[in-house]
């Protein structure tokens, strides 16, 4: 999870849709992040996921010991290293040993929804490589008779332009260069964009002019108006910004995942274990309704993340976005079925 920019986070816009939007898959899922070195054996989660009704997991790679385990059932999202990623493009060996090493092994086990390929790297240095890369791996899926995996690549919120009010949304130059092919890309495959979006962040960045209640999903009434579309929350605000963008580069039918989401329990302003709680179960049962301008279009989205992770960093709140605690004992109460 990048340092989100909380200027970008605040950037929030609607748009018009002129295209048909494919409804997604209506989930709750959650992230098995394992930078920690005290979390129970991947069989113990895989139990645990089930035991708590969620139906989707995002690992962020190929770790064969969690895929082992998940035989049946879970959908999984599966990420490469943001390290292989330029070697996936300019090698189409590269990605069909990824293929065979990864996907091959278990494709008649594991449920695989996604193949996410790079993780927040748009638009820095590595971002020229996620098409090349995403090309290849699809080309070796199709190779190898795979044709029910979706190939995508995961944003953040720094791909924005300056954006007020929430209609006047864009991506950056730098961004749109990269993110142009990739939409008509996903586009012609059917694939969904991953986006990760995180309303904390703008809410930390600037309290004075976020409201709380907006952030945590607990306004009564619209706070932000633009044009005829009013928002009560901010993560509505922030989806429809990237939806924004996407239509202003002609990819307003490409459908989205919020591969991540999340409140930190602890470890900085405005992080505790209540507004987590209340974030995260606000978000569950808000999803499935779809934002303003995608209304009643399912919104498939992963909370982050399903422990705390003792050895990330380096701020001390990324160690506190866990739902869990390593025991397998819950940070606070939750619910994952809306």
């Amino acid at each position: 999870m990048a340092v989100r920019n909380a200027y970008y986070l605040l950037m929030v816009l609607t748009i018009s849709t002129f295209f048909k939007i494919s409804t997604r898959v209506e989930a709750i899922g959650v992230c098995y992040g394992t930078i920690a070195d005290n979390l129970p054996p991947p069989p113990e989660v895989v139990a645990l996921f089930k035991s708590n009704q969620i139906d989707s997991m995002r690992i962020y790679s190929p770790n064969h010991d969690i895929l082992a385990a998940l035989a049946g059932g879970i959908a999984l999202t599966i990420g490469t290293f943001n390290s292989e990623v330029q070697a996936m493009a300019a090698d189409p060996a590269a990605a069909q040993g990824w293929v065979a090493a990864n996907i091959l092994p278990y494709v008649n086990t594991v449920n695989f929804r996604y193949i996410n390929v790079g993780n927040e790297i748009i638009p820095d240095a590595l971002a020229p490589f996620i098409l090349p890369a995403m090309t290849n791996v699809q080309n070796a899926l199709v190779a190898s008779g795979v044709t029910t995996i979706k190939v995508s690549t995961s944003i953040a919120s720094n791909v924005l332009g300056p954006s007020f009010p929430p209609s006047n949304g864009h991506f950056t130059p730098e961004a749109e260069a990269i993110l142009s092919p990739i939409l008509q890309f996903l586009a012609a495959h059917g694939a969904p964009l991953l986006i990760n979006i995180y309303p904390y962040y703008a809410y930390r960045g600037n309290p004075e002019n976020v409201r709380l209640d907006y952030a945590l999903f607990n306004a009564t009434g619209v706070v932000e108006q633009d044009g005829q579309l009013g928002y009560q929350n901010l993560f509505d605000a922030m989806v429809d910004s990237i939806v924004a963008a996407m239509e202003k580069v002609g990819a307003g039918n490409v459908g989205l995942v919020v591969s991540e989401s999340g409140w930190p329990s602890n470890g900085a302003f405005g992080a505790s274990a209540d507004n987590a709680r209340v974030h995260n179960q606000n978000l569950i049962d808000h999803v499935g309704k779809g934002t303003p301008r995608r209304p009643g279009v399912p919104l498939e989205t992963y909370l982050f993340a399903m422990f705390n992770e003792n050895q990330k960093g380096p701020a001390e709140l990324e160690k506190f976005y866990g739902l869990f605690f390593p025991d397998k004992t819950p940070v606070y109460p939750i619910r994952f079925v809306a």
